[in-house]
């Protein structure tokens, strides 16, 4: 065994430096100086005796190697972080501090109906939000930036800890009084696609919305995407076309001043699962199984 091994804050400050590029960027993330950071990597590499990072002025470019490192490097960072885990979790239930990655088309729907209770009920834990798409959120969740991750199913997720919260229903809108009005339950075939607004690639709502349909090659022939739900519902508004929203948003007032309506579609498969999912082997699985629960409650 070597006399000297790596620091967890050299190999943190290692693959900030791969996260973000830039090494500026990289110890405002860390919190440190640029020249602290920078030291501590260059400490990494003599350590190591190889070269993880070539460095120029304007390029920050990871060698093969480097890049070896780095992958190991987030597998270790993982471990180290739940032997914590393992401790808090000791302690008092869902307690501490916990990173919660959120898809953007649930964040703005179901959290505010959540928050105000939990911070009531559970005044021991901290919770740390943040919003992105699926595959960021899950990237987040598998390199130790997130503890757990509020996702819509199906949807690709690799080896993790599962639990259900919600069925969502998935329903048109489309703009009031449009000529072409559907009828009260509106068959995925009659979809102009023309006409369907989607949004940008990397939300999974997109996905849902197509394997609905049954009719995947509207994803390429849709002429217009949006980048929230909100945009699409105006985009609606203005009788740019019509979109598919799920249930939760409709729930909380989505549609308010607007000449926008929403109806069922006749398909058995117009849901997305809500689920709550966390790295297989946790050890705080018992914490993100009480959340869940928090969750369904709400």
């Amino acid at each position: 065994m070597s006399t000297y091994l790596p620091t967890i804050k050299q190999l943190q400050y290692l693959v900030a430096l791969h996260e973000h590029g830039h090494f500026g960027r990289a110890a405002t993330a860390s919190f440190v100086s640029q020249s602290t950071l920078s030291a501590g990597i260059r400490e990494l590499e003599t350590l190591l005796g190889v070269t993880l990072v070539e460095r120029s002025r304007r390029v920050v470019r990871f060698t093969q190697l480097g890049e070896q490192v780095v992958e190991k490097a987030h597998r270790l960072l993982r471990e180290a972080e739940d032997l914590t885990d393992l401790a808090a979790a000791s302690g008092k239930p869902l307690s501490g501090e916990l990173r919660l990655s959120v898809i953007p088309t649930i964040a703005p729907f179901l959290l505010p109906r959540i928050l105000p209770r939990l911070r009531r009920e559970r005044p021991g834990l901290k919770l740390f939000l943040r919003e992105e798409p699926s595959q960021d959120a899950l990237d987040s969740l598998h390199q130790g930036r997130a503890d757990c991750v509020l996702l819509a199913l199906p949807f690709d997720t690799g080896e993790v800890g599962h639990a259900h919260i919600a069925d969502d229903a998935l329903l048109v809108a489309f703009p009031k009084d449009d000529p072409r009005d559907p009828p009260a339950m509106i068959s995925p075939a009659s979809i102009d696609e023309g006409r369907l607004l989607l949004l940008e690639d990397g939300h999974c709502l997109k996905d849902h919305a197509l394997a609905v349909c049954q009719r995947p090659e509207l994803g390429g022939s849709s002429t217009m995407i949006g980048t929230s739900l909100h945009t699409l519902v105006q985009m609606v508004d203005n009788g740019l076309g019509l979109t598919i929203l799920p249930q939760m948003a409709l729930d909380a007032n989505i549609l308010a001043g607007t000449e926008v309506v929403a109806r069922p579609l006749k398909s058995p498969a117009a849901t997305r699962e809500i689920a709550l999912v966390w790295r297989k082997n946790s050890p705080r699985a018992s914490d993100f199984e009480l959340l869940a629960g928090e969750l369904r409650a709400g």
